[in-house]
């Protein structure tokens, strides 16, 4: 039977028939399921006019799906092509799809053609578009002989370019040798053929490298065309250069450089037709030549331009309309002008059309027995013609199919059998192209599927369309119902609306809509069913919205936006400005509610909308920010009243940009003086608009005025004219006079100048005057040219003067200049200072007292006092040696200082200087001392080596810095628990010239501490510590794990266990009484004195326990993981005491309670032994 048409959607009424989609027919595409038998539908295809890279294989695309899948076939040039038959040919499998291998042998020429894939299965064939392949070519330029062209200045210029015709067509453009790009504009021009256009031609035009590229973008490749030479001369130039040949009669006149109006290069002629197809570019050219160059204007005569669609290209010469259409044609002018003249030129536009469809015909699904129809509509210009296919094949040859009536573009089918399954092709062709459709009837028998997934949920907002899908498929066409509920009885209320898709629409969705919901599809062959679910979302509102701000330029805005949405959506906030995205600026933050703007500026303002976005719907709310400016610059600045000191000036306020001007502010330019540099004349309240002026002589003025309002100062007028007055002598003198000797002999008087506009004239001078402070000699003067300094050679040795220095110019002298003094240069030193006497403090500390010099004697101004000392010889080694000086230098008139960071037991030397600003003076005798014997430093290692059963080797290094005659050395150690306790501590004395020791008699397995410091005649060093462990008796051991094993062995260790337990309870106890626990009272018994203050309380040692880190002391131990330790040097800094070379000390000498000795603290443990514990050294602590 007829398929119909059915309405877009149906709603059904309440109370009448269930809620039914009756279906019969569909016009539209159906996508059969691809497990169902079907015909071949292409679904992927090369272009049809495919141009190729001929350095590249040619892949020919041909993808199709079908069921049975289909085979595929080609055609070229109208004939099979047997692709089994070239080797260069192969086929993908599973597709239809060409690979021609050109890389390995072959030429792409071989292949050009036009190529047509057919897919077939036993239900039809379908077939591609004619593709055409072609490969591309970038041909070179024929060789042409180019003459340079002269002509005169003001003459209009073709350069023709002439690319070689390439497929694709090439790109063109101009460059010269360097490849930069020719520079156009109204006057010279590139056009769309490729030439290069001269309205008129300049002396600058003059070159020998216009050149004309053509790039091929699908081969990637530049051509190039020979270089044109143009030379441009004047008509002087043309004169003589034909005087030198031809007679009087041919020189040119000067009216050859005239300006004219404008003609036409391009196109000739006053009219010109172009025609364009629908949907394509049109472009239309106009390029005149004219002397001044011509302004090109464009018009339609008929209509107007489309205002979407038109572009104006190449400065105007070039007119676009882009999507042209049949409503596009008609006449369109073109107007060149000048100031000496037009002229029009109309183009006529035709816009033809390719064919394009109005309705291509879709895939028919029926089922026996019913009726269907294909329909192909198209249209163009000039109309196309319609024709049909089957199959491939013309439908006038192609097999009868009793079934089938053709009716123009219209194919009927009526009670159709499966044997009328097939694919129809539709070609609409006229002169400028065709369109190819294919579209199959497909006669299946089919029980109704239902496509949408299963138990699908949709969430809807409140009052929103609520749209539940049920794709479906059937042959015959099912009928599409829609329940609510497990039980509910089919949708008859008219709140609902029925979709031909079989989707259902629920226009306002409530909170009672949410639920199940099935759709039931029925056909004769049976039915199907699916559920799918609703839930309903209270909708997103915004509660607090932005509100209008108005803010200062540099202020901050705070916009708020609150949100309210559904508790199971998580909404996401984002700003906008004027409809976009926010700058990309740091001034803009957000947070959760807020956005705020800091350091607004003029273009911050505008709309600021807040968007609130959930994964189901969106809401907004917007609001203006005002931001308030600074005035605009006054204008039209006058003079008048022009007095020698002084003139009036007036001008136009600008505008005040919603805040009221409260002054302006003048200043000037010296365009004399310093030009370019703008000084503050004075300022004027805001009502005012002229101002009284005080000016100075010989100054060249601009003024510019400034608007000052709330916000801030705008923008400088432009300057007003220039207004130069007289010359007057100078009101003021030179500042910041001295007098400073650079060598002992001169006097260099220094001044900053006077600048160009305190001169008050030309011919600025100084004249400079001195005389001797306590002489009776007249003043000295002389007048020198503007410069900064003068020299006075053969004074005294620091000497005072008196100076002055007065300006002058060609009008007279400044008034009298203040009087200044100064000093001639200075000389070193002549006496060094005496009685240098020493006072050694302690071993690294002395003071050092001297006499002061006679002040006449410094000749110069005193700086202070430098101390030279070094130590001279070592006292213990006796071995002279020459060390690095140390320098300290006291400031001002001090006579004493002191002498940090020496060395003990040393002999130092030192000598005293005194210091002016020309340098030292001579050296005082050298005075010696020696420093008393210091404690040393720590020894530098201590390693113990070759451990036995009984016995350990300890060897070490003497300290680094013995400060003294080493007497010997102190070796103290104690063992070392299971439980990490301390056992009795041994002391013993080792001779000073022994660097090993072997300690005898030691328990085996026994983990010691070591304790070692040197000593001199001043007391006992630095100490450094160490830890080592006896060997282990293996046969012991062996026993000790053999008894481990006995039985009674066990409840004895159980034994022992509880009573340590019982006896650690009364440790507990006591101690909380305070009384002494056994291991303080083994570190009471055995602790050395001198090692006693280690501990920071009480003097004892502290336990020694297992921490977290598993370390048998509290306190880090610096021992090295090679178990040699070894003790920095360290120096007493100068820079506590002095400045180095430029050091300074209190002259009451209150540094030395500053200065202190460090003494190291002695370590409480050492290295963690590297053994496990064991069980045997378990046994060990018991035996």
């Amino acid at each position: 039977m007829q398929l119909e048409i059915m309405p877009r959607k149906k709603r059904l009424p309440a109370g009448r028939a269930p809620l039914l989609l009756l279906l019969c027919q569909l016009v539209r595409a159906l996508d059969v399921p691809l497990d169902l038998v079907q015909p071949p539908t292409i679904t992927q295809q090369s272009p049809k006019d495919y141009i190729i890279d001929p350095r590249e294989n040619i892949v020919i695309q041909c993808e199709a799906k079908g069921k049975p899948p289909p085979s595929f076939s080609w055609t070229r040039n109208g004939t099979h092509f047997d692709i089994e038959k070239d080797p260069l040919v192969t086929m993908k499998p599973g597709s239809g799809t060409l690979t021609i291998n050109i890389m390995s042998e072959g030429k792409a020429e071989t292949y050009e053609g036009v190529y047509q894939c057919t897919a077939r299965n036993e239900r039809g064939a379908a077939i591609s578009n004619n593709i055409v392949v072609r490969p591309s070519r970038s041909p070179l330029w024929t060789k042409e002989k180019l003459e340079p062209i002269t002509l005169r200045n003001g003459q209009s210029l073709i350069l023709p370019c002439r690319p070689p015709l390439g497929l694709p067509p090439p790109i063109i453009f101009w460059m010269d040798n360097s490849f930069q790009r020719l520079p156009q504009s109204e006057r010279v021009s590139q056009g769309l053929n490729g030439d290069l256009y001269f309205s008129n031609v300049l002396p600058e035009d003059t070159r020998e490298d216009y050149i004309c590229y053509a790039r091929f973008n699908h081969t990637q490749t530049i051509q190039q065309k020979q270089p044109i030479s143009v030379k441009v001369i004047s008509v002087d130039e043309l004169n003589d250069t034909i005087a030198a040949n031809l007679n009087d009669s041919e020189f040119y006149s000067a009216k050859s450089n005239r300006e004219r109006p404008p003609t036409f290069l391009t196109p000739e002629g006053n009219a010109s037709h172009k025609e364009e197809l629908r949907g394509n570019v049109l472009s239309l050219e106009c390029i005149a030549e004219g002397l001044p160059t011509p302004i090109i204007y464009w018009i339609k005569e008929d209509g107007t331009l489309p205002i979407n669609r038109t572009f104006y290209k190449n400065f105007k010469k070039t007119l676009q309309i882009i999507q042209v259409s049949e409503a596009d044609s008609g006449n369109y002018q073109c107007i060149a002008k000048n100031p000496l003249g037009a002229i029009y030129h109309t183009i006529s536009v035709t816009v033809k059309a390719a064919p394009y469809w109005i309705m291509a015909p879709q895939n028919l699904v029926l089922s026996p027995g019913e009726d269907g129809r294909l329909i192909c509509r198209a249209n163009g210009n000039p109309k196309p013609r319609i024709s049909w296919l089957s199959n491939g094949v013309p439908i006038e040859i192609a097999p009868d199919d009793p079934s089938r009536n053709i009716d123009g573009d219209t194919i009927i089918f009526s009670n159709v059998q499966e044997r009328s399954s097939a694919v129809y092709q539709c070609n609409a062709s006229n002169e400028y192209g065709y369109l190819l459709a294919n579209a199959f009837v497909n006669v299946l028998a089919e029980p109704p599927r239902i496509l949408t997934s299963a138990n699908t949920l949709y969430q809807v907002i409140t009052d929103r369309p609520a749209l539940l899908d049920c794709a479906f498929f059937g042959s015959p066409l099912p009928t599409i119902e829609w329940f609510k509920g497990a039980k509910g009885s089919a949708l008859r209320e008219d709140i609902y609306v029925l979709h031909e898709n079989g989707t259902l629409e629920i226009p306002v969705a409530q909170k009672d809509s949410t639920g199940t919901y099935t759709c039931v599809a029925r056909n004769k062959l049976g039915m199907a069913k699916n559920e799918v679910h609703l839930e309903i979302k209270d909708a997103t509102r915004i509660i607090k919205q932005p509100e209008y701000a108005v803010v200062q330029r540099g202020g901050t805005v705070s916009f708020e936006c609150k949100v309210k949405h559904d508790h199971t959506l998580i909404p996401t906030i984002t700003w906008l400005k004027d409809s976009g995205e926010l700058p990309n600026d740091g001034r803009f933050t957000v947070d959760k509610d807020h956005l705020v703007v800091a350091d607004v500026w003029d273009n911050d303002g505008g709309t600021y909308t807040c968007v609130a976005n959930t994964t189901l719907d969106n809401v907004s709310a917007s609001a203006v920010l005002s931001v308030v400016d600074v005035p605009n610059p006054p204008f039209d600045l006058e003079l008048t009243d022009q007095l020698d000191k002084s003139v009036q000036l007036s001008w136009t306020p600008g505008n005040d940009n919603n805040s009221p001007i409260t002054k302006f502010i003048i200043e000037y330019e010296d365009a004399m003086h310093e030009a370019g540099l703008w000084h503050h004349q004075t300022e004027v309240s805001g009502m005012q608009t002229t101002a009284q002026l005080k000016l100075s002589p010989y100054v060249n003025y601009s003024f510019r005025v400034m608007a000052v309002n709330s916000l801030g100062r705008s923008l400088p007028s432009e300057a007003s004219e220039q207004y130069l007055t007289k010359a007057a002598e100078p009101d003021t003198n030179p500042t910041a006079v001295e007098g400073l000797g650079s060598e002992p002999d001169n006097l260099v008087i220094t001044w900053k100048p006077l600048n160009g506009f305190e001169s008050n004239g030309p011919g600025l001078q100084y004249k400079v005057s001195w005389r001797q402070k306590d002489g009776d000699d007249e003043w000295t003067s002389v007048v020198v040219a503007n410069v900064s300094k003068y020299i006075v050679s053969g004074t005294p040795t620091f000497v005072p003067y008196l100076i002055k220095v007065q300006a002058l110019n060609d009008v007279g002298f400044a008034p009298e200049p203040a009087v200044v003094m100064g000093h001639s240069g200075e000389d070193l030193p002549m006496v060094a200072p005496g009685n240098v006497r020493v006072n050694v403090v302690n071993s690294t500390l002395a003071e050092v007292h001297w006499d002061p010099v006679p002040l006449k004697s410094i000749r110069g101004h005193l700086q202070g006092y430098r101390i030279y000392y070094w130590k001279a010889q070592s006292s213990s080694k006796r071995n002279r040696r020459h060390l690095e000086k140390k320098i300290l230098t006291f400031q001002g008139s001090k006579t004493h200082g002191m002498l940090p960071g020496l060395e003990p037991f040393s002999h130092y030397t030192l000598n005293v200087r005194v210091v002016n600003g020309k340098g030292e003076g001579p050296a005082s005798p050298d005075r010696v001392f020696n420093t008393p014997e210091g404690v040393p430093s720590a020894p530098s290692s201590l390693k113990i080596v070759n451990p036995t059963l009984d016995s350990l080797t300890l060897e070490w290094d003497p300290p680094s810095r013995p400060n003294g005659i080493l007497t010997e050395y102190t070796l103290k150690y104690q063992p070392i628990n299971s439980t990490h306790e301390l056992g009795p501590l041994v002391d013993l004395k080792i001779p000073a010239n022994k660097t090993r020791w072997t300690l005898k008699n030691l328990n085996f397995s026994t983990r010691y501490k070591f304790y070692f410091y040197a000593q001199t005649a001043a007391g006992s060093g630095s100490q450094i510590t160490e830890e080592a462990v006896t060997n282990v008796d293996e046969a012991m051991a062996s026993r000790q794990v053999d008894i481990a094993t006995q039985g009674w062995f066990i409840g004895l260790m159980c034994a022992v266990a509880l009573l340590i337990l019982i006896l650690l309870i009364v440790c507990f106890i006591r101690r909380n009484k305070g009384g002494k626990y056994p291991v303080k009272e083994k570190e009471d018994a055995h602790a050395d004195p001198e090692i006693q203050p280690m501990k920071e309380d009480d003097g004892t040692f502290g336990e020694y326990s297992d921490a977290e880190d598993h370390k048998p002391l509290k306190k880090g131990s610096r021992t090295p993981s090679d178990r040699t330790v070894k003790k920095e040097d360290s120096d007493d800094s100068l820079v506590d005491y002095g400045e180095g070379v430029n050091g300074q000390f209190n002259e009451d000498g209150s540094f030395i309670g500053q200065y202190s000795g460090k003494k190291e603290k002695e370590p409480a443990e050492g290295n963690e032994s590297s053994e496990a514990p064991s069980p045997v050294n378990a046994m060990n602590s018991f035996v």
